[in-house]
C-alpha cells in the first residue's frame, strides 16, 4: 500500500470512527478532533473546536438508540503530506448531506484529527450524485 492510500484510509478510518455513536459520546470522540477545528453548519454558523468538543455527546448521532449516520460513496485525496481531503455523503434520519472534512496528521502521537468539516443539507427530491 502506498503512502497515500494508507493517509486516505485512515482518514476514512477515523471519520467513520466520529460517526460510532459510542465514540461520538466518549474521549476519544474529542481525540480524534483537530484543537484548531473548524466546522461550518449547515446553517453558516461556524463552529469552534471547544464548542464541537462541549456538544459531541450531545450531537445528533450520539445515542446508542437513536438514528445513526448512513455514510455513502466516501472518497478521498491526499493533498499534501499529513493533509488528506474526504468527501462524502451522508443520510441521518432520513435526511442527505453532502459532507466535506479536512484531516491532518502533525505527528505520529497525537494521528490523524479532523481539522475541517462542512455539512450541506441536499433538497429530498434531488437524485444521488447530484
Amino acid at each position: 500500500m502506498n503512502d497515500e492510500t494508507d493517509a486516505v484510509n485512515q482518514a476514512i478510518a477515523g471519520e467513520l470512527r466520529l460517526m460510532d455513536p459510542a465514540v461520538r459520546s466518549s474521549a476519544e470522540g474529542a481525540r480524534l478532533i483537530d484543537p484548531e477545528f473548524v466546522e461550518v453548519g449547515a446553517s453558516g454558523r461556524r463552529y469552534t473546536y471547544e464548542e464541537t468538543v462541549a456538544g459531541l455527546p450531545d450531537k445528533p448521532g450520539s445515542s446508542a438508540h437513536g438514528p445513526r449516520y448512513e455514510p455513502s460513496d466516501i472518497k478521498g485525496v491526499l493533498l499534501a503530506p499529513g493533509l488528506v481531503h474526504l468527501t462524502f455523503e451522508t443520510v441521518f434520519d432520513g435526511r442527505r448531506a453532502r459532507r466535506s472534512s479536512l484531516w491532518r496528521k502533525r505527528d505520529e502521537e497525537t494521528g490523524w484529527r479532523m481539522y475541517y468539516h462542512q455539512g450541506t443539507p441536499v433538497p429530498a427530491d434531488s437524485p444521488r450524485g447530484e
